[in-house]
């Protein structure tokens, strides 16, 4: 293949570090890297954090679904890779954890709120669908 310019993967990075290396960070070391507020709570909520990266860790290993309703929980680099059900309010929506997530929070990727879609009207809204009785 001469002449041929072959593509790598570009490392990702977040705040200078490459993932690979994040992800032998504990939470309180990635909390120096994240923004304060982000800070403030992965350090107030260390134990529920580490609490549910275990239950992660141990239900991928027997290819359960992990299911939360904690929206307020930071992404730790520790969560990249899998797959969790976040609540909205009325059902699970499931969501892959990605190395652009880092930092932020679950609660951002499962939306409560639908989009308003204005279709036609309905029955009995125009004069056409009700029936005139005189």
């Amino acid at each position: 293949m001469a002449g041929i310019l072959v593509k790598k993967n570009k490392d990702r990075f977040y705040r200078g570090k490459n993932v690979v290396e994040l992800k032998t960070f504990n939470t309180r070391e990635f909390a120096k890297l994240v923004k304060a507020r982000a800070r403030r709570s992965l350090l107030r909520n260390y134990d529920v954090i580490e609490a549910f990266v275990k239950r992660c860790e141990e239900k991928t290993a027997k290819d359960k679904a992990i299911k939360t309703h904690n929206r307020a929980l930071v992404i730790v680099p520790q969560l990249i890779g899998k797959t969790i059900g976040i609540y909205n309010g009325k059902e699970f929506i499931k969501v892959i954890i990605t190395e652009e997530m880092l930092g932020h929070r679950l609660g951002e990727f499962s939306l409560t709120r639908k989009i308003a879609k204005h279709t036609k009207v309905g029955v009995g809204a125009t004069k056409s669908t009700t029936s005139q009785a005189k």
